[in-house]
C-alpha cells in the first residue's frame, strides 16, 4: 500500500523509504508507462480517482528518482536484463541440465580452445567458441560408502557429503590433474584429454587415485588457491578435517614437500585464499617467487581499534626446500605484507576496504612486472561498499625489501625492526642475484631461519597506484565479487576495460579515463544480468582472442560477448558518446571496432567522446528522424512527460513551444522535474502545446523527445467514465434483471421448503425478455463525439497522408499513445 493523500508526508518514514526503494528497483528496469500500469493495477483505482492517485504516486516517484540516480557516475549507460540480453544474441547460457551445482571455471586452455568446469561430482570440458557445442562430461562422485561415513560424522546437512571439484590443472599436453573434496576425504586423479580438442577424448585414467590432502580442502565451503608449476603443486588450503590448519603447501614433483608453520597465527590466522601466481623477480631463475593473495583475521582485532580482517600478499621462493635444523620441511623464505585499498573523505577520515575478494594478474611485455588488479569490499555490515585497486610489482617488491614489523615497547605495539638483519636477508632466494654462493635454503644460518619464524610480517603496507582506488562503489545494494581485465586497442590509444561481477548476478563493464594528472573519470559502459536466476558471480574468465567472457555461479554458467555495440543507439552521436573501445561508428551503425580495418567513415573518440567533431553530417539526420508523440491530459489533473536520455551523464532541459514560439520551461512551482521526465502538477488549457526535451552531454546537445500535449475538458472525461445508473423508474419488475434474480432465489427457497408440493406444480413460465439497454442521451452523444473527434484527429490526418497514393490502408489497432508519423515521413521524403 502506497502512502496516499495527506499521509504522503506524515506516513512512517521507513514505509515511504521502502516504497521509494521498491519503485527505484522497478524504475531501473522499466519504462514509465510500465511503471504507471503497475501502480494503477496495484491500487485498483477507479477512473474517477486516477488523477489524484497518479499525482501522489508520481510525487513519491520524484522522491526516489535522485536517490536511485543521485550519482550518475555509478549508473551504467546501458542496463540489460537477462531477457533483453538474450534478445541481443550475444549470450549463451549453458543449456545442458544435470543434477549438479556450484559451477566453477577452474582452467582455460587457449591453445586447445577448451574451458574446464568443476561442479558437484562433475568435470566438464566446453568449447570456448560455443559452450553448448558437444560438451564432454565426466561423472566423478564419491563412493556411496564414503558418503555414508561422511554423514555419520555429522556433516551433510547442506549437501557437503559429495565430491566437489576444486582443482583442474594441466599436467602435460595430454593429461590434466584434478582434485575434489571427496565427501570430506580429498581425492585426486588424472584426466586424459587427448592431443587435440578434435579427438573428443575426455575420461578419467582408470585405476589411478591419489590423496588430495594438502591439495584440496575437506570442506567445500572453504576457498582454496592452487598453481601447478614445473610439476610441483602449490596450494593455499586447509589441510585437516576440522578446517583449523591452513597452510601454503607444496606437493608432487621432485622437490620435498614443504608448508607454512603449523598453528602459528603470526604466519596465517584463519586465512581465506584468493589467488596464487608465479612472478619472476629478475632474469635469474633462482629468484623466481610464488605470490599468494589472501585475507585473514587481524591479530589486533580484539583491541577494537584495528580492523577485524586484513588483506595480504605473501611470497615464497620456488626453490625453498626448508631449513636444516629449524623450520624443517617449512618455508624459510615466507614473508607477507598488508594490501591497502582505501579512500580519504573530505573530513580527512580514511575508509578502508579490508576484505580481498578477487585478484586478476594482467600480463605485460615484461613478465617480471604484471599489473595486479584486486577487488575489495568492506568488512562490516553497516557500511556496504566495494572498490578496485591496482598495484605495481615495483611497489610490492619495495615493501618486501623494506623494514620488518616487530612488536616492541610497553604497549607492545607494531614498530619497524631496527636491530641487526641476518645474512642472507630473510626472504632472499638461494642461488639468486644476491646469494650466488648459497645453493639451498638448508645452508641458511640458524639466525636467518629463526628471524623469519619470528618476523614474517613487513612493517609498511602496500598502497595502490596513486594511493587511491581505481573504482569505488558505496551506497549501493551490491558488492563486487570477481574481476577480469582486457586490453583494447582503439583508434586513439590502448585502454583497460574492467569486467566486474557482482553478488546480484550482474557484470559491469567499466572504463577509467584520465581526466588530468590528479583525477580520473570512471564510465560504466554497461551492466548486464547474465543468469536466468539471480545468483552471485562465483568465477569469471576472459578470452581476448575470442572476445568472450565466461561467468559462473552456484547454479550455472554463461558465455557473454565482450561487446554489444548496437545497444548504445542508432546514431553516430550515441556511439561516440558511449566511448566503448570495442565499438566505432562505421557510417551506418555502431559496430565492433577492428584496428586492422581502415575506413574513412569510421568514427571513434574514446578519450574525449566528442560527437561535434566526430559525427559531422550525421547529427542533422537524427534530428529529422525524431518522431513526435501525442499525449493527452485531463484538465485539472496531472500528467507525466517522459524523457529518458541514453546516458545517465546527460543533463536535461525542457522547451515549451506554442504558436511557433519556443522558450525554456521555467514554471518550477507547477512542474516537478525528475531524471526521467517532468510532472505537470495541475493541467489547464494553457499547458497544451509542443514540449521539447533536450539532452546535453560533453557539450553536445540533441533533442531526445518531442511531445505534443493536448488537454481534454474535464467534463467530457467525467461523462465518459461515469458508471451506468440502473433505471429504477420502471413499474414492471419483470423487466428488471435484479428483480428477476430475486424471484428465482425465492422460488429456489420455496422448492427447498416444500419439495413434494413443488413436484405437483407445473414448471414456471420463462422470464419475459428484458428491454434493450438504454441509449445515451443526446448531450452525452455530443460529448462522446467531441472527445473522439479530438482523440482521433491526429491519427486520421496521418492516415490520409499515408493513403494519398491510392493504396488502401489496413486499419491499425487503437492505442492510447500515438506517434505522429506524418511529419517524419515528410521529412524523409524531402
Amino acid at each position: 500500500m502506497f502512502c496516499s493523500g495527506k499521509d504522503l508526508v506524515n506516513c512512517d518514514t521507513a514505509d515511504c523509504l521502502s516504497q521509494s526503494a521498491t519503485i527505484c528497483n522497478i524504475f531501473n528496469r522499466r519504462s514509465f508507462q510500465e511503471l504507471s500500469y503497475l501502480l494503477f493495477k496495484s491500487q485498483k483505482v477507479t477512473s474517477a480517482v486516477i488523477a489524484m492517485e497518479t499525482t501522489q504516486a508520481l510525487l513519491l516517484l520524484s522522491l526516489c528518482v535522485y536517490g536511485c540516480h543521485g550519482n550518475p557516475r555509478s549508473t551504467p549507460r546501458v542496463h540489460l536484463s537477462f531477457k533483453e540480453l538474450l534478445e541481443t544474441k550475444t549470450i549463451r547460457p549453458f543449456s545442458f541440465s544435470f543434477n549438479t551445482s556450484d559451477y566453477r571455471i577452474l582452467h582455460m586452455d587457449q591453445d586447445q580452445g577448451r574451458l574446464y568446469l568443476g561442479s558437484r561430482e562433475y568435470v566438464v570440458a566446453l568449447d570456448m567458441q560455443n559452450i553448448n557445442k558437444e560438451p564432454l562430461i565426466i561423472h566423478w562422485p564419491a563412493t556411496t560408502q564414503r558418503k555414508g561415513e561422511c554423514r555419520l560424522t555429522g556433516k551433510g546437512g547442506q549437501g557437503e557429503c559429495a565430491n566437489f571439484i576444486r582443482l583442474i590443472e594441466p599436467w602435460n599436453r595430454t593429461h590434466l590433474y584434478a582434485c575434489g573434496t571427496g565427501a570430506y576425504r580429498p581425492m585426486c586423479t588424472f584426466i586424459n584429454r587427448g592431443w587435440r580438442a578434435e579427438e573428443y577424448l575426455f575420461r578419467l585414467v582408470p585405476g589411478y587415485a591419489d590423496s588430495g590432502k594438502g591439495k584440496c580442502p575437506y570442506d567445500p565451503r572453504q576457498e582454496s588457491a592452487v598453481a601447478l608449476i614445473n610439476g610441483n603443486l602449490y596450494a593455499g588450503v586447509h589441510v585437516d578435517f576440522m578446517g583449523t590448519d591452513p597452510a601454503i603447501f607444496r606437493t608432487l614433483g621432485d622437490r620435498p614437500a614443504v608448508r607454512t608453520e603449523q598453528y602459528d597465527s603470526r604466519w596465517l590466522n584463519d586465512p581465506v585464499f584468493v589467488r596464487i601466481q608465479k612472478i619472476p623477480d629478475s632474469a635469474e631463475r633462482n629468484d623466481d617467487k610464488l605470490y599468494f593473495f589472501f585475507r585473514e583475521k587481524s591479530l589486533d582485532a580484539a583491541g577494537g581499534g584495528s580492523p577485524s580482517v586484513l588483506s595480504r600478499v605473501g611470497r615464497v621462493c620456488l626453490n625453498d626446500d626448508g631449513g636444516q635444523r629449524s623450520l624443517v620441511n617449512k618455508w624459510t623464505t615466507f614473508l607477507k605484507a598488508r594490501l591497502v585499498c582505501s579512500v580519504i573523505g573530505s573530513d580527512g577520515v580514511e575508509t578502508y576496504f579490508d576484505e580481498l575478494r578477487d585478484v586478476f594478474i594482467l600480463p605485460t611485455q615484461d613478465e617480471r612486472n604484471p599489473v595486479v588488479y584486486a577487488v575489495f569490499s568492506t568488512a562490516g555490515s553497516v557500511f556496504k561498499g566495494s572498490a578496485v585497486c591496482v598495484y605495481s610489482m615495483a611497489d610490492i617488491r619495495n615493501v618486501f625489501n623494506g623494514p620488518f614489523s616487530h612488536k616492541h615497547g610497553h604497549n607492545y605495539q607494531w614498530t619497524p625492526y631496527t636491530g641487526k638483519i641476518p645474512y642472507p636477508r630473510p626472504g632472499t632466494c638461494p642461488g639468486g642475484t644476491f646469494t650466488p654462493g648459497v645453493r639451498t635454503t638448508k645452508e641458511f644460518s640458524d639466525e636467518a631461519v629463526n628471524f623469519v619464524r619470528a618476523h614474517p610480517l613487513m612493517y609498511h603496507p602496500i598502497y595502490p597506484l596513486h594511493k587511491r582506488p581505481l573504482v569505488v562503489r558505496t551506497g549501493v545494494d551490491y558488492r563486487f565479487t570477481t574481476i577480469a581485465v582486457d586490453l583494447v586497442d582503439a583508434s586513439d590509444g590502448r585502454y583497460e576495460v574492467l569486467f566486474l561481477g557482482t553478488d546480484l548476478g550482474t557484470v559491469q563493464k567499466v572504463i577509467v579515463l584520465p581526466r588530468d594528472l590528479s583525477s580520473t573519470e570512471e564510465l560504466i559502459l554497461e551492466e548486464v544480468e547474465v543468469f536466468r536466476t539471480t545468483a552471485p558471480v562465483k568465477t569469471m574468465r576472459i578470452s581476448s582472442k575470442r572476445q568472450q567472457l565466461y561467468v559462473s555461479s552456484e547454479r550455472g554458467l554463461t558465455q557473454v560477448s565482450l561487446h554489444r555495440c548496437d545497444v548504445y543507439g542508432k546514431a553516430c552521436s550515441d556511439c561516440c558518446l558511449a566511448r566503448d573501445p570495442y565499438c566505432a561508428w562505421d557510417g551506418e551503425s555502431c559496430a565492433p571496432f577492428t584496428p586492422a580495418t581502415k575506413r574513412r567513415s569510421r568514427r571513434q573518440d574514446i578519450k574525449h567522446g566528442d560527437p561535434l567533431r566526430q559525427c559531422r553530417g550525421f547529427n542533422a539526420k537524427v534530428e529529422k528522424r525524431l518522431r513526435e508523440t501525442v499525449q493527452f491530459g485531463v484538465e485539472g489533473s496531472s500528467t507525466f512527460l517522459e524523457c529518458q536520455p541514453r546516458s545517465p551523464q546527460a543533463s536535461l532541459k525542457w522547451l515549451y513551444q506554442k504558436d511557433g514560439r519556443r522558450k525554456a520551461l521555467n514554471r518550477d512551482r507547477e512542474v516537478l522535474r525528475t531524471g526521467h521526465g517532468i510532472l505537470l502538477k495541475s493541467l489547464s488549457q494553457s499547458d497544451a502545446g509542443l514540449y521539447h526535451c533536450l539532452a546535453t552531454e560533453n557539450n553536445f546537445k540533441h533533442t531526445v523527445a518531442r511531445i505534443s500535449l493536448r488537454i481534454l475538458d474535464r467534463e467530457i472525461v467525467e461523462a465518459l467514465t461515469a458508471p451506468d445508473i440502473p433505471d429504477v423508474s420502471l413499474p414492471d419488475h419483470g423487466h428488471n434483471p435484479h428483480h428477476h434474480r430475486h424471484q428465482q432465489q425465492q422460488q429456489q427457497q420455496q422448492h427447498h421448503d416444500h419439495p413434494q408440493q413443488d413436484r405437483r406444480l407445473p414448471p414456471p413460465p420463462p422470464p419475459p425478455q428484458t428491454r434493450p439497454p438504454k441509449l445515451p442521451s443526446q448531450p452525452e452523444v455530443r460529448l462522446i463525439n467531441q472527445y473522439c473527434k479530438s482523440y482521433w484527429q491526429q491519427g486520421a490526418g496521418a492516415g490520409n497522408a499515408a493513403g494519398g497514393g491510392g493504396r488502401s490502408q489496413k486499419p491499425k489497432r487503437t492505442n492510447r499513445r500515438h506517434t505522429d508519423e506524418t511529419d517524419d515521413q515528410e521529412t524523409q521524403d524531402h
